[in-house]
């Protein structure tokens, strides 16, 4: 694909989860690792699709081609305040406004990687979201990915394995309002 590619988004709350979006994110996170499938982990998908999207303020964000195929998504929810999992990683300063809104996913196509469609679709699912920051993991074994969040203003703030059969991720923390710092 070329880098002036044309997708239109269109935007998911927890009350259009249905099954055939459903489908759709298994679709494409299936297209996305198909690499990896063997790895227990990825089998997990469809719990977090459950887990995640049965938060009330669950949203995700669909790119689809100009043939009306989905070429990736981007989902979250906000973090309930005084629980969020990063603060065991990192402790703003006092005063200092943290409510949060997780980025649980973020998956392009392969063949429409490199385009541009990841920063439109994360973007567009932060754009205009109430929550001083954003937080999100990223495997540790892939630094490019990292750096790539570094450029979109994230910033490590320590290292996470959430589950016993999972990668070690870094912990980024993105500020999203003014009245919010973060410093690694």
């Amino acid at each position: 694909m070329e880098p002036n590619v044309t997708i239109e988004l269109r935007r998911f709350t927890h009350q259009d989860v249905d099954a055939p979006l459903r489908q759709l994110l298994l679709g494409v996170h299936a297209e996305a690792y198909a690499d990896q499938m063997d790895d227990p982990f990825n089998h997990r998908f469809a719990w977090f699709i459950d887990h995640w999207s049965k938060n009330p303020g669950w949203s995700c964000v669909v790119a689809y081609d100009d043939g009306d195929e989905a070429v990736g998504f981007s989902y979250g929810a906000p973090a309930t305040s005084g629980r969020e999992w990063w603060r065991e990683s990192w402790t703003p300063p006092e005063g200092t406004v943290t409510s949060t809104f997780s980025v649980s996913e973020l998956m392009v196509r392969p063949r429409w990687r490199k385009t541009g469609t990841a920063e439109v679709l994360h973007t567009a699912l932060l754009d205009q979201r109430p929550e001083a920051l954003a937080v999100l993991l990223v495997d540790t074994t892939h630094p490019k990915v990292q750096d790539l969040y570094e450029r979109w203003g994230y910033r490590k703030v320590g290292n996470r394995q959430p589950f016993a059969d999972s990668p070690m991720f870094a912990v980024m923390v993105k500020q999203l309002t003014a009245d919010s710092t973060v410093s690694a």
